[in-house]
């Protein structure tokens, strides 16, 4: 009966022990484990968010850059445009210039050609009127020849 008194000893002791175990040990080493898996699963529920937020904060800055983007090529766009109407501006005021300063020296050298003929008519005038007064030497009469000297002028 030693083998029965020591195997039902054991099996007390075993039933103990498993009952001290669930009792005061596992417990605490189960709340451990809990917490342990509740924190795992906040890491990976803030790791997920992190996630979202970044992959979220990457559209955002797709849109913006996207943004970005169009508004330096419309920026680039107007001011070429601008650009473009500058230099016809211009042009057309050198053109309208260019004609003005055309039209003033056209209008000089018409002025300066009428100046020569008049200048030239009075010395073939003169001219006129020495030969006659050589030829005529004996009867001149300046008053009665100048009515005569300004119809050769305009004739001339």
């Amino acid at each position: 009966m030693n083998l029965n008194a020591t195997l039902i000893a054991q099996l007390i002791v075993f039933f103990i022990l498993v009952w001290f175990t669930m009792k005061y040990v596992w417990p605490p080493i189960a709340k451990a484990l809990d917490e342990r898996a509740d924190k795992i699963a906040e890491g990976l529920a803030a790791a997920e968010r992190g996630k979202s937020d970044f992959e979220q904060a990457e559209k955002k800055v797709a849109e913006l850059l996207a943004d970005g983007r169009n508004q330096a090529t419309e920026l680039v766009a107007n001011a070429e445009k601008r650009a473009a109407q500058i230099v016809e501006e211009a042009k057309n005021q050198a053109s309208v210039e260019a004609a003005r300063i055309a039209a003033q020296a056209k209008s000089d050298v018409e002025q300066e050609t009428n100046r020569a003929r008049e200048a030239l008519r009075e010395q073939v005038a003169a001219l006129a009127v020495k030969g006659a007064e050589a030829i005529l030497r004996s009867e001149v009469n300046a008053a009665k020849h100048a009515d005569l000297l300004a119809n050769l002028k305009q004739e001339l």
